[in-house]
């Protein structure tokens, strides 16, 4: 009877342990985090041009419990993406070789440039296990982004300014600490003029306990 007792009191000890160490585990996965990191991104604009920009994008953000956390991130453009631009005059309102009528095909070599895109994101956690979770976010974005044409009619043409719209995304994490993480980030941007696709690895440094 008295070897019965001792192994339930032994059980419910491992038990109320195992508890503490997991709520402890919970605590430490809360807190603000910040990552840093690089992206790819591909931008297809309305007006005829697909092109790509490579950036450095800074994040910050706060898990407020194990599966919901809050972000924002600002990605700012390292090169310009080259791109064939394919247009007709009437679209634009452009007479290209001045031949008085608007029916001719606009067509040239064309450079996007990303100044700075930033965002803000709620993000809902998955844990897979201990070290590893996906996650999704849902947001809005904004992005000053600056498109030079020159056209076949020699005449150059600047499209772009500051965009907005919609952003959501999937990203998939692996600690290797409790404190430092790789996240891998893909995100699509409905914005006016232009959608585009981001690709990001960063590092996360968490500051939870």
């Amino acid at each position: 009877m008295m070897l019965k007792t001792r192994t339930a009191l032994l059980c419910a000890a491992a038990t109320l342990a195992a508890g503490a160490a997991h709520a402890q585990g919970a605590a430490e996965t809360t807190g603000p985090y910040i990552s840093a990191g690089y992206n790819y991104l591909d931008f297809d604009e309305e007006l005829g041009g697909d092109a790509t920009v490579h950036g450095l994008t800074a994040r910050g953000g706060w898990q407020f419990s194990r599966f919901f956390a809050v972000e924002s991130d600002i990605t700012f453009g390292i090169d310009n993406g080259g791109f064939d631009f394919d247009g007709d005059e009437d679209d634009l309102d452009f007479d290209d070789n001045n031949d008085g009528f608007f029916d001719d095909v606009i067509s040239g070599p064309g450079d996007l440039g990303l100044d700075y895109m930033v965002g803000g994101y709620g993000r809902f956690i998955l844990p897979v296990s201990d070290r590893f979770d996906i996650s999704a976010r849902a947001g809005y974005a904004f992005a000053e982004i600056d498109s030079t044409v020159q056209t076949l009619g020699g005449n150059e043409l600047v499209f772009g300014g500051s965009d907005d719209g919609p952003a959501f995304g999937a990203s998939a994490a692996y600690d290797f600490t409790e404190n430092l993480s790789l996240r891998a980030d893909y995100t699509h941007y409905e914005f006016g003029d232009a959608n585009a696709e981001s690709f990001g690895v960063n590092l996360e440094l968490k500051f939870g306990g």
